[in-house]
């Protein structure tokens, strides 16, 4: 077997290689299908057919082969990518595996992607920066489920070429019914789903056929040999140049006085010294005074280059903003339809705020209800409260404040995004924005005249929102009553809102599901923001579950205004006090999503104050509350 031989021209001119290697273009691509079909063998094949094994890898390859290869005393080509021990001790892709190579007409990345349906969430990764998807087909057993399933998601997630590879050819004596059969079949799916066009090559991933030299096997195939197909087919980059300008800035470079450059990666388009921009969201203009390089200044730059540009004028620009071409700017909104893939194993929940992340901007965003989820096997489109782990669904997103965007089958740099769980950091879900819901165009802020300072001002007091959270039965609505009644004597305004009283009126249409938790402390949040505005000091008494749903209420008001209260009373002791007999029902069965018992509860980990009701009476724990209050407000209180 022959090993990688570097290029001559490495050793006489290493400057003229480089700039050689520098002008060739860049595919991306993934292989994708179903478990077993072939994926890291075709990778290992082209690798080694493209001269791109070193002779220790070639080596350390031929030992792995005999020690836990899968084809005998052959070469197991699958070893060069599955890196895990755990794939190669099961002979399956787990994660996504990148590999680099090139030819002497185009640079190539690869990503391996896994078959199995529990890991379909590693191949969103793969395909969400592929050019082109290489779909596996297993000769033998035809288009399966998760062909399917692959083929819908790299179409959902806009991948313009498709092959679709029938691979071990060699298994099934290259016969050329059996490959038209699969062709006709898959053809069918695929236009089922809207792919309008796709390249079939029969091949043999293990032997070779048809993947780098044409097949003396198969002279009935005349079309292309995979990796023609792959030198040859149009890239994104090269469409994404002649498309409007864009660039989300990255970075605001400010060496010194004399200098400020937005840095980013150009999304689209071409730019040029002198070419109006406008600024995004602010909608504010200028014109381009230079583009700068780490090697000099350039007279023009296109998508896929990372420049810093400057400004004619001195207007406000920051992370996160987008400098487009000024007669044709991306979009601003805050409501958006979108397609969703959840990559948790915990489900979404509607009504909870996750952060998103799209290109260099990162809002608040609360998901609803979605409207359906797609069944992948049969494009059915399924009533759905939630996503699990690898469903896809479609939404409403609503962001703390407007985002600029396109539609991702426009822009996949401004319509693609991620979800990220506001406490974990783990990124839980990813989508795509479809388009920007219109509804609430006319629905402004109106100004008023008296601010929430000068409701304070008026009953001498700084509005405040004592958040009383703790199981069932811990004390919380009594301390809450007793610390309501103490502050009125001492001629406070304030509010009680109790959760059983809420759930008879504002929140009546709400139930004890997770995400009917998630909306009934969304709502509370809401009107006690509203409460404090008028200055208020508002007391909530709710179990408030969820950490994730307590910081969203933290984040509605200013700093310093939202005391967390943990009444903290052991499970052991609530159930003892049980007065309204919700546990016994609980542990019989009765009552569903029972906190504590069906459903989980998550204490504060830092609350401003702990109240432990097994050493405190409830009389000194609205003693020590007021107290606390009155040292943290004024000295009047």
């Amino acid at each position: 077997m022959t090993a990688y031989r570097p290029d001559a021209l490495i050793a006489s001119d290493i400057s003229a290689y480089l700039e050689l290697h520098q002008r060739k273009s860049l595919l991306r691509f993934l292989t994708c299908g179903s478990v077993d079909d072939g994926k890291s063998t075709l990778i290992g094949r082209l690798l080694y057919d493209s001269k791109q094994i070193f002779e220790d890898q070639l080596s350390a390859l031929e030992n792995d082969s005999r020690r836990v290869g899968t084809q005998g005393q052959a070469i197991d080509f699958a070893l060069l990518v599955d890196g895990l021990a755990a794939e190669r001790e099961q002979g399956i892709t787990i994660d996504v595996a990148y590999r680099f190579f090139a030819t002497e007409k185009r640079k190539f990345i690869v990503a391996d992607t896994p078959g199995h349906e529990q890991y379909t969430r590693n191949m969103v990764t793969g395909a969400s920066t592929a050019d082109l998807a290489v779909i596996l087909i297993d000769a033998r057993k035809g288009v399966l489920a998760q062909t399917k399933r692959h083929s819908f998601l790299a179409h959902l997630l806009g991948i313009r070429h498709l092959v679709v590879a029938v691979n071990k050819m060699d298994l099934i004596d290259y016969d050329q019914g059996v490959f038209d059969r699969i062709v006709d079949a898959y053809a069918e799916f695929a236009q089922s789903i809207g792919i309008q066009d796709f390249t079939a090559i029969p091949i043999s991933g293990f032997r070779g056929d048809n993947v780098t030299t044409r097949s003396d096997a198969m002279p009935w195939f005349t079309g292309p040999v995979l990796l023609d197909h792959l030198e040859t087919v149009e890239v994104d980059a090269e469409i994404d140049r002649i498309k409007p300008f864009r660039m989300p800035v990255q970075w605001v470079n400010r060496p010194n006085l004399d200098f400020r450059g937005f840095a980013g990666l150009i999304a689209s388009g071409t730019v040029r010294p002198g070419d109006p921009v406008r600024i995004l969201p602010s909608g504010r203009t200028s014109t381009v005074a230079r583009i700068v390089t780490m090697n000099g200044d350039k007279d023009v730059a296109v998508a896929g280059e990372s420049v810093t540009l400057t400004l004619a004028d001195e207007i406000d620009c920051s992370r996160g903003d987008v400098i487009a071409t000024a007669d044709a700017p991306p979009q601003a909104a805050d409501q958006f339809k979108a397609t969703l893939v959840w990559m948790d194993p915990a489900e979404l929940l509607p009504g909870r705020a996750y952060w998103l992340k799209l290109g260099t901007q990162t809002v608040s965003a609360v998901i609803r209800a979605p409207e359906y989820a797609i069944d992948v096997n049969t494009m059915a489109r399924a009533p759905a409260k939630t996503l699990a782990l690898n469903d896809i669904g479609v939404a409403e997103i609503v962001t703390d404040r407007g985002i600029v965007f396109e539609p991702y089958a426009e822009s996949h740099d401004l319509g693609g995004f991620i979800l990220i769980d506001k406490l974990t950091n783990a990124t839980v879900g990813a989508g795509m924005l479809d388009f920007a819901l219109r509804r609430a165009q006319n629905v402004h802020w109106q100004a008023v005249e008296i601010t929430r300072e000068a409701h304070a001002q008026q009953k001498g007091q700084q509005p405040r929102l004592l958040w009383f959270t703790g199981l069932s039965g811990s004390g919380k609505s009594t301390i809450a009553n007793l610390v309501e009644k103490k502050l009125h004597a001492l001629g406070k305004h304030s509010f009680l809102l109790d959760g059983d009283n809420i759930r008879h009126g504002l929140n009546r249409d709400l139930g004890f599901s997770d995400q009917d938790r998630v909306e009934n402390i969304r709502r509370i949040g809401e009107v006690a923001k509203l409460m404090t505005d008028a200055g208020l000091i508002v007391l909530t008494a709710f179990i408030s579950p969820f950490r994730a749903e307590r910081a969203m209420v933290r984040s509605l008001l200013p700093d310093g205004e939202f005391f967390e209260i943990f009444v903290d009373t052991p499970i052991e002791e609530a159930e003892r006090r049980d007065v309204k007999g919700l546990y016994k029902k609980a542990r019989a069965g009765e009552i569903a999503n029972f906190t504590g018992i069906s459903s989980p509860y998550e204490p504060p980990r830092a609350p401003e104050i702990h109240i432990d009701t097994t050493r405190t009476t409830p009389e000194e724990a609205a003693e020590q509350i007021v107290e606390a209050i009155m040292g943290v407000w004024s000295p009047t209180l």
